[in-house]
């Protein structure tokens, strides 16, 4: 990614004033715990912060990153040339109506929060997300999912904001282009909230899965830092990117400071202190050998961000 120059960044602190954060380190912010700064770093507050984020990014030319908890997000250690936001306790709030089952629940909220929330109410269809380490927000752009089911199953709407025209919109689960481990919303469309349909059940059945759930990703998922599974499965529900991992040896790979897990052959591992560049790297040179070996190309599942646009996929 090209580095910003020092006249767009002065533009945009211009307009961000007070909001501009500069240099702000990204690593803290992702599972993976490597990588650079972003020049700019917005947490927004309010909902005013967002038009001025707009305008920054009109009068500079900056591109836009939104963080949310980071769990599928690698900056390159060159860090990102951009204005980075994170929404924050602006988007933290859950509203459950369990006459209709039905859930509004902002971007920022965690995952497994929102499943352990909604189980101890007796709502179901939403237990599969306990294991996900990820925000509502990054779950509806990825249309995340696990364990037979994703956000797709039960997403109703969303409230977002359009960075490129300033303006906040109501779009309908129809209108993202929800497909397996993606979506068609733009980097620059920011989700604010999401209305969820659930399905009334038995609140100790509901835990009783949470357990099952929590209990099967301790044993077949490694720790550590990581960013969940690297690439999406080029059959999904009929191959799984995995196996063709496994099938070449390449559990325990290493490269630097990153390795193929020796649990998960769909897991790649830093090392504390790590680069992200080797992450990068690594992830590369399995794809390859995967194309070279099967003819499948892998397309990852993790946000690279910052890296040569081969590097990207």
């Amino acid at each position: 990614m090209p580095v910003a120059s020092p006249d767009a960044v002065a533009r945009a602190v211009a307009e961000l004033g007070e909001l501009a954060r500069l240099d702000e380190p990204l690593a803290p912010m992702t599972t993976y715990k490597v990588g650079g700064a972003a020049d700019l770093f917005v947490e927004i507050t309010e909902a005013s912060d967002l038009h001025r984020v707009a305008a920054a990014c009109a009068v500079s030319g900056l591109p836009l990153l939104i963080v949310g908890r980071g769990s599928n997000l690698l900056v390159a250690d060159a860090g990102f040339g951009g204005i980075a936001v994170s929404l924050g306790d602006m988007a933290a709030g859950i509203e459950i109506d369990t006459r209709s089952s039905t859930v509004e629940v902002g971007s920022s909220v965690a995952l497994p929060v929102l499943a352990r929330r909604v189980a101890s109410v007796g709502l179901t269809g939403f237990e599969w997300a306990v294991g996900v380490p990820g925000s509502i927000g990054g779950a509806v752009r990825m249309n995340a999912g696990g364990h037979g089911s994703d956000m797709a199953a039960s997403l109703i709407d969303i409230a977002a904001f359009d960075i490129c025209t300033s303006s906040e919109l109501v779009l309908s689960a129809a209108e993202l282009g929800l497909r397996f481990r993606g979506s068609d919303l733009p980097p620059t469309t920011i989700v604010i909230s999401a209305r969820l349909q659930l399905a009334a059940g038995d609140p100790d059945v509901a835990r009783q899965e949470l357990s099952d759930i929590v209990a099967w990703r301790r044993e077949n998922q490694p720790g550590g830092q990581n960013a969940g599974s690297v690439f999406v499965n080029p059959i999904p529900h009929e191959l799984s990117a995995g196996k063709l991992i496994d099938d070449l040896g390449l559990r325990g790979l290493r490269l630097g400071t990153a390795s193929v897990s020796d649990k998960h052959a769909n897991f790649i591992q830093s090392d504390p202190g790590g680069s992200a560049d080797d992450v990068a790297r690594l992830i590369t040179l399995v794809r390859e050998r995967v194309a070279a070996a099967t003819g499948y190309v892998l397309r990852s599942e993790i946000r690279l961000v910052g890296f040569e646009e081969e590097v990207s996929r």
